[in-house]
């Protein structure tokens, strides 16, 4: 959804390989950072540099990895997979409630799940969650029943060297009396291998390629919550919020 850190993402990760031997092209709309030594569009439905005609531009220029802002129609998601299946490392995003349904989504709009299975790496889905203030923060002892709703066991939380998580109390000068300092990301990361791709190839349901994924040790959303829980960095309030997920 809007708001939940894609953009700071994928500038992060085009960040972390951008090297000067690399040739980094990005459609953006808007471009919301500078990033140094990155060919960097934004794009302008008005005059017609939409993110397909960008990304048709990109490909006569010999680019190494391409950045799309958003996949929004047909038309983009095919020209971004057939960049990629010509040898470029291509990131996106769409919109979707979890790092399967990304899948669906493509399908949804047209793309055949042979071109979707054959071009896929990797599927990130993420949320933010303020981080419960370090200095007013209160420690307990929670029950089997609130651990288990956001998809954890007191014997799981016991097994990270802990007995306690935090709830945020009346505030502090630190967090302007709002009991919450900052923000984290909870995360679903979903690695593409042959058998997720052979789900993908038999169009089943995103259902299916999640409980696939999950098996092949995939954490989700709320799941890595439960960890940012145990960490003492937010409550179970704020996952459960913030996931808007049932668990199992």
């Amino acid at each position: 959804p809007t708001g939940s850190g894609k953009t700071t993402t994928l500038y992060a990760a085009l960040s972390r390989i951008n090297t000067p031997d690399l040739n980094i092209l990005t459609a953006e709309d808007p471009v919301e950072y500078q990033l140094q030594g990155i060919g960097q569009t934004p794009v302008n439905a008005k005059i017609g540099l939409t993110f397909a005609s960008a990304l048709r531009s990109f490909l006569r220029q010999d680019p190494d990895v391409i950045m799309v802002g958003e996949i929004r129609d047909l038309e983009t998601a095919e020209i971004a997979i057939q960049a990629s299946l010509t040898g470029h490392l291509v990131f996106s995003t769409v919109h979707t409630n979890d790092a399967p349904g990304a899948i669906t989504r493509l399908v949804d709009m047209g793309v055949e799940p042979f071109l979707v299975a054959s071009s896929l790496v990797g599927i990130l889905a993420q949320r933010l969650v303020r981080q419960v203030c370090p200095t007013c923060r209160v420690a307990y002892e929670p029950s089997e029943e609130e651990m288990g709703e956001i998809g954890f066991t007191l014997r799981e939380l016991h097994a990270t060297g802990t007995r306690h998580i935090y709830k945020a109390d009346e505030g502090c000068e630190l967090c302007e009396q709002t009991g919450y300092k900052g923000r984290t990301a909870i995360y679903e990361l979903m690695h593409i291998d042959d058998e997720v791709r052979q789900l993908i190839l038999k169009n089943v349901d995103s259902n299916t390629i999640k409980k696939k994924a999950m098996e092949h040790g995939m954490r989700t959303l709320i799941q890595d919550g439960a960890r940012k829980v145990a960490q003492g960095l937010t409550t179970t309030s704020e996952v459960l919020w913030v996931a808007q997920q049932d668990v199992g």
